[in-house]
């Protein structure tokens, strides 16, 4: 066979897909990329008090903060919350988003409307909102001593568990969301079908509904776990200058401390533990889920 044979059969690159996909590359790599390089660059330099940012490239930055038992703690107190508001949004997000599935026109988008009502709102305004229902003089602490439970206001304001409260609000739509797009390829006929041939309604939930909620859930829940690892606004308010999270430490590093090399270090290990974390959760999960429904 020849040579110009052989280079006449051979399929053409075709240019569209790459000329189509360079724009959003592009803008990709400078809304993205750029900033994570330079921040990975800054958090390199070193830091003196009197001097500000030295133009010295080493890893005293990242040799503090794995040396010091206070960044575990901030790190381990960050994935602890969003852990919980994980966990807490799909026990919230899964049962309403499989009733919001089997509602009917119109109330399913008036109740649809509802549920991503926290998402309309500034997260600052929602955030104070929470202090005031949280706080000692609160609604919350009101009605509970007013009912006999409790004799004295419980600390929900500067506290883990008023983080947990006010960020579950506001993310339980993302779970919803994602939980309710998986069901929408579940038909109701199929539980139907299941009853009618003996099926108990847990037996239905636990082997059509979940199987298929699940792919749901576990992108409901990356996604719950990224945006609550690395909120700001809510832990600053709700937790205080007392109870500090990654986020709210960079932000005192860069503005308060003005040790951004130092900031810059928090945030670069923030984003990487973050993507470490989903990334192992995510392939754990999924393998369990394969075999446990095989």
């Amino acid at each position: 066979m020849s040579l110009a044979a052989t280079t006449a059969r051979r399929p053409r690159l075709d240019p569209a897909p790459y000329l189509l996909s360079g724009p959003a590359l592009l803008l990709y790599g400078v809304l993205l990329l750029v900033p994570l390089i330079a921040t990975g660059l800054l958090s390199l330099h070193s830091f003196a008090l009197y001097k500000g940012i030295i133009d010295v490239y080493n890893l005293a930055n990242y040799r503090d903060i794995f040396s010091d038992s206070y960044f575990y703690e901030i790190f381990g107190r960050t994935f602890r919350i969003a852990l919980l508001v994980t966990v807490l949004s799909a026990l919230i997000g899964a049962p309403e988003a499989y009733i919001l599935n089997r509602m009917r026109a119109p109330w399913r988008g008036l109740f649809l409307l509802v549920a991503l009502g926290p998402l309309l709102i500034s997260v600052v305004s929602r955030t104070l909102g929470w202090a005031l229902l949280l706080g000692s003089t609160g609604i919350v602490n009101q009605a509970l001593m007013g009912l006999d439970l409790i004799r004295t206001p419980l600390q929900f304001m500067y506290s883990e568990a008023g983080i947990v409260i006010a960020l579950a609000h506001v993310l339980v739509p993302f779970m919803v969301i994602s939980v309710w797009a998986a069901l929408q390829r579940l038909d109701p006929q199929v539980e139907n079908a299941a009853i009618s041939l003996g099926a108990s309604p847990l037996t239905v939930l636990r082997r059509i509904v979940l199987p298929q909620a699940m792919p749901g859930i576990l992108s409901g829940g990356i996604i719950t776990f990224a945006l609550a690892a690395s909120a700001f606004a809510t832990p600053a308010i709700i937790g205080g200058r007392r109870l500090k999270v990654a986020a709210t430490l960079a932000y005192d590093e860069f503005l308060n401390t003005l040790n951004w090399p130092l900031g810059a270090a928090i945030a670069i290990l923030l984003l990487f533990a973050n993507i470490l974390i989903i990334v192992g959760c995510n392939r754990l999960l999924e393998r369990r889920y394969a075999e446990a429904f095989r």
